[in-house]
């Protein structure tokens, strides 16, 4: 019954509290009523059986528990006041609660991190510890951003609304970066096993979806969607029946989405012919590249270090050069790709950026660094299911080393 619960709360929770934020106008109270039905659920369903909407049963009940917390408050405020009056109302779930909530998130009084991270969390699930390894902090900083933000909303009684067309711009950057990361958290979960939230990836898309038909006529929310969508056609393959890691190269490209990349790719094709392009554009034209191939040998290499040479320029990062890198040392070999990996600020903590440097120096038969490097990245912060891939190639690295007496 608690895996059910769990699982429930992790498809659902987020509408839920979203719902709730939109009655009580409180990231607080929201986020207290629904630990309390939580409990309740607990108590409950064992007895009763899991209900048949569970989603609106926590959200009745917590919508009861916020309005006991309110009557218990001796002097109200007024915005407790018209919590009172919201919550007497049905709770009926809005389908657009979440982004509403999403836009409130991303208020442009909040720093851009700040606003992602509060969106994260609250929209997309995602743990705090999970944000701070997204964003490679500590959690205890993460958490105090967090909780900086909410009372910020509270304190400048920020509204909980869809903005009008004119303020639309003023949000649409932290709006994008929320959905990709909401996408990116479920695509390749920051802990536990790659794939325990993937199903907060069809919701990033949802929300995507919702931001083309508000903002039809914005190629970069056009671009993120088409991403989004290339990307999780490809998710069955990249997990072998053991749960474990199939690299690109091997995956069996028959099992693919062929509908869904045909459709994100006609996206592609028609916001990049628009003028400047964006990240989120050339994001998609490089995951339309990788997915169009039909054989792994036949993928575009140039074209895609082109693009990423491209995206460099306009969001420079460790991210964009480590990516980069891939690209390039698959056209010009891996001693290219390694030349690019130097000295790059911020990337200390990333174990992608140890994993793919330790890549590069086991491809050049360089045995001995590639073991340095393997063991720097299980050093890092990652999920279980890269560390079971990472340790089995620092076994094989260490093996040829040993094996042949070092270089």
């Amino acid at each position: 019954m608690t895996g059910d619960l769990t699982e429930i709360l992790r498809i659902e929770g987020g509408q839920v509290l979203a719902t709730l934020i939109r009655l009580t106008r409180s990231f607080d109270l929201a986020e207290d009523a629904l630990q309390d039905a939580t409990v309740v659920a607990l108590q409950r369903w064992p007895l009763d059986g899991v209900p048949a909407n569970p989603a609106g049963w926590l959200t009745t009940v917590a919508r009861n528990k916020a309005l006991d917390r309110i009557r218990r408050e001796s002097v109200r405020t007024s915005k407790e006041s018209e919590a009172m009056r919201l919550l007497g109302d049905p709770p009926v779930a809005d389908g657009d609660d979440r982004l509403r909530l999403l836009f409130t998130c991303c208020h442009p009084a909040l720093s851009l991190e700040a606003r992602v991270a509060l969106a994260l969390r609250t929209i997309g699930g995602v743990s705090t510890v999970d944000i701070a390894r997204m964003f490679l902090v500590a959690e205890a900083t993460m958490g105090q951003r967090i909780s900086r933000a909410k009372k910020k909303i509270a304190g400048a009684h920020i509204p909980y609304r869809i903005p009008s067309e004119k303020e639309l711009p003023g949000r649409l950057d932290a709006v994008l970066a929320t959905i990709y990361l909401i996408f990116t958290a479920a695509h390749h979960a920051p802990s536990g096993e790659l794939d325990s939230h993937l199903d907060a990836g069809d919701e990033a898309i949802r929300l995507a979806r919702l931001l083309v038909a508000l903002m039809p006529d914005e190629p970069e929310a056009r671009g993120l969607l088409a991403l989004l969508v290339t990307t999780h056609a490809r998710r069955v393959t990249r997990l072998d029946s053991a749960g474990d890691v199939v690299l690109l190269a091997d995956q069996d490209r028959s099992m693919w989405d062929r509908g869904a990349i045909i459709d994100a790719s006609s996206i592609v094709d028609s916001v990049m012919q628009r003028g400047p392009v964006g990240p989120y554009q050339i994001q998609a034209a490089i995951a339309s590249l990788h997915s169009e191939a039909e054989r792994y040998d036949q993928t575009n290499w140039l074209r895609i270090a082109q693009l990423y040479r491209l995206l460099e320029g306009i969001q420079p990062g460790p991210v964009v050069r480590v990516n980069r890198a891939v690209a390039e040392a698959q056209v010009s070999g891996p001693a290219a790709g390694l030349d690019l990996l130097t000295d790059i600020a911020g990337s200390d903590g990333w174990y992608l950026f140890w994993s793919t440097k330790a890549d590069f120096l086991r491809r050049l038969g360089r045995w001995d660094e590639a073991v340095v490097t393997y063991q720097r990245a299980l050093e890092c912060s990652m999920n279980d299911t890269d560390r079971r891939f990472l340790e089995s190639r620092l076994a094989g690295v260490t093996h040829r080393s040993t094996g042949t007496g070092g270089r």
